[in-house]
């Protein structure tokens, strides 16, 4: 496949960070069995991969801004440009070994996302969006699923972690879609469910509480891949509000009308 020159450089970033997580990954079955266990490592690699990133994106695109899950936000000169970085999502599944994380790369241009990469290095699955150009799985053009019975449908979502999130309202959400859908799944790294979405593994998938690095290359990716994305309670952008819905135009819209009625 022949893609632009900026996902070339966000495909290349993602690969060296990969590389540096997979190595990483490699380590935590022996650090399972100490008492400390493997929770400082596995911080650190994720500051690692990172720094990988954006070094390499920095170097390919010096001036754009770059906001990272761990770093924060860094200025850059041009200021219609925006990186929006996750380095590790999925990281509680990385600690223990799981092999479903993966590296987010979002680029926004004056607040809009125009390309996305989601890669996880554990089975070398990439995942390739650009704005008008549709979205590929290691080269594969994707489609959203084309079900509109929810009984027949997989969903998937997230659940709010200990201290976070409105664990209540998760719970009636939870219980509404249950009763309407042919199974719940949560796999525990935002962007892969946006990927699987855009891949047609999942029907659809909700979630409260994301960051923009959680979203951004997700939702470009269901988008291209002819789904619909919005927040939850709004027709707005999930990427502003952290609340998101999707599936193909039906599914997201009966997933709409159902967690609007629990709230």
């Amino acid at each position: 496949m022949l893609y632009s020159a900026t996902i070339n450089v966000m495909v290349k970033a993602a690969r060296r960070a990969g590389r540096s997580l997979k190595r990483d990954l490699g380590e935590i079955e022996h650090l399972q069995v100490s008492l400390k266990g493997p929770a400082n490592f596995v911080s650190l690699a994720d500051k690692r991969a990172e720094e990988i990133l954006y070094q390499d994106l920095a170097k390919a695109r010096p001036g754009y801004g770059f906001i990272g899950e761990e770093g924060g936000t860094r200025e850059g000169t041009d200021k219609s440009h925006t990186w929006i970085v996750d380095p590790l999502d999925g990281t509680t599944n990385f600690l223990h070994g799981i092999p479903q994380f993966a590296i987010s790369i979002g680029l926004a241009r004056e607040g809009t996302v125009i390309a996305g990469v989601i890669y996880n290095p554990a089975n070398d699955e990439l995942y390739i969006a650009e704005r008008g150009k549709g979205a590929f799985l290691n080269d594969q053009r994707l489609r959203v699923a084309g079900r509109r019975q929810l009984n027949e449908c997989v969903v998937a979502c997230g659940l709010p972690h200990i201290g976070r999130g409105d664990h209540d309202e998760f719970r009636r959400e939870m219980t509404a879609i249950q009763d309407r859908v042919a199974g719940l799944r949560r796999f525990g790294a935002a962007s892969l469910d946006l990927a699987f979405v855009a891949a047609g593994r999942l029907d659809g998938y909700w979630e409260r509480n994301l960051s923009p690095w959680d979203i951004a290359a997700g939702q470009i990716m269901v988008k291209e891949a002819g789904g619909t994305v919005s927040d939850i309670d709004t027709p707005g952008d999930a990427l502003t509000t952290g609340h998101v819905v999707c599936g193909n135009e039906y599914v997201h819209g009966e997933l709409v009308k159902v967690l609007r009625k629990v709230a």
